[in-house]
């Protein structure tokens, strides 16, 4: 570090909108050096332009640079002059999920190129030497068929020197209100002594009603299906053809699903094709996300990358008869009210919210890092990230 700036320094691999590094960016112990992204949208590989969306946040502009194909010195060389540093403090990775992911099918039996992008962590670890690597992706890179990839990271890392944690957790544990579980490997150097999440929150819960989609977004002002609201060009909903409206009305309030369309002959002809095949064969549980309404008082489903309709998932507002906008699933993924994301695309906005590591827990991972670096364990009303939807007297002792 220089004499000027001894703040603690962040290189972010796989950067995105942002997620990861405004949890960082808001602590005033780090500065957020450099990032990299090559922001391509498999398989179109068209611009996801979530790097205009990191500068207009961070104020750092990401490296537009593919880090399958790149070498570890030349990205390191690259770094090191984007970010007017030596080594980096801290290196956080958040390498594509869409290969592990349970949802995806053909994760069980085939194994995505992309997914190799893990145990390349450790190659650029090794020219960076940071002293904390931290890697976050779904939890099937721990528990999936393709662990192995995990495992070869791990074993890097500690061939490198580095002491490493790894494990899945509830991110609703943490205040997030949504149902997430998500994997985080955490790499220290010696003389540093691991700490984790659970760590982090040890003796503190949170209150369950911080944790549901009420609490998120009921505050909102209403804005109907195609619309956006005046204040807030994130608050928009897509929009949709009149039969998709129809078919939305007609499904019931509060976690309503599209099974309850076969309840009534007035809106059994609303059901898609697929729909009738699965109830045919008898699998009324099958998709049972797809349209469906998220439900107040219950915490979100998981928010993915394709939540830019109502057809993807659970993502049909709990009253009103749309699609929730990009401002309300970037609250319920753990972005402040404030987060800006600056493209022309309202689907590339989607993506970037369903991409992201929530800020929410990024900005606990920051103090995680700070507790270990310098040695003092913060308090909740420190670690909790401001303008989210979670409060400092939401957490008690327990």
């Amino acid at each position: 570090m220089s004499q000027r700036d001894r703040r603690w320094t962040v290189v972010d691999l796989f950067s995105g909108a942002g997620g990861m590094s405004y949890g960082y960016y808001a602590h005033r112990a780090f500065r957020v050096a450099a990032a990299v992204d090559a922001q391509r949208s498999k398989p179109s590989r068209a611009s996801l332009w979530c790097n205009e969306t990191y500068l207009a946040n961070i104020g750092v502009k990401p490296l537009d640079i593919d880090l399958q194909v790149i070498s570890p010195e030349l990205l390191a060389k690259q770094v090191r002059t984007a970010g007017s540093l030596r080594k980096p403090t801290i290196l956080v990775a958040c390498p594509p999920c869409t290969g592990f992911s349970r949802t995806l099918p053909k994760n069980h039996s085939e194994d995505d190129p992309r997914n190799s992008l893990v145990s390349k962590v450790a190659d650029f670890a090794a020219k960076l030497r940071p002293k904390i690597v931290i890697v976050e992706n779904a939890r099937e890179l721990l528990h999936g068929n393709f662990k192995l990839h995990s495992e070869r990271l791990v074993d890097r890392l500690q061939e490198l020197g580095y002491l490493v944690h790894a494990q899945t957790h509830r991110l609703d544990r943490f205040g997030l209100p949504q149902r997430r579980e998500r994997s985080i490997i955490i790499a220290v150097v010696p003389g540093i002594g691991i700490k984790t999440l659970d760590d982090l929150w040890d003796g503190f819960e949170v209150d369950p009603k911080a944790l549901t989609v009420r609490r998120a977004i009921w505050d909102l002002p209403e804005v109907a299906a195609g619309e956006t609201h005046l204040s807030d060009p994130d608050h928009g909903s897509s929009h949709v053809t009149l039969e998709v409206l129809e078919r939305i009305k007609a499904i019931p309030q509060d976690g309503g699903s599209w099974i309850s369309l076969f309840d009534d002959p007035s809106t059994r002809e609303l059901a898609t094709p697929a729909m009738r095949r699965s109830v045919e064969a008898g699998r009324l549980n099958h998709f049972s996300d797809v349209y469906g309404r998220m439900a107040w008082d219950l915490p979100a489903p998981v928010i993915k990358r394709e939540c830019s309709h109502v057809g993807n998932g659970r993502y049909t507002h709990p009253e009103q008869h749309r699609l929730c906008t990009v401002r309300e699933l970037a609250l319920l993924q753990g972005f402040p009210r404030n987060y800006q994301f600056a493209v022309a695309s309202r689907q590339n906005a989607y993506r970037h919210v369903g991409d992201a590591v929530p800020p929410l827990i990024s900005h606990q991972l920051a103090w995680l890092c700070s507790w270990m670096l310098g040695g003092r364990r913060p308090t909740p009303a420190e670690f909790i990230l401001p303008e989210t939807t979670l409060r400092s007297d939401d957490v008690t002792e327990g």
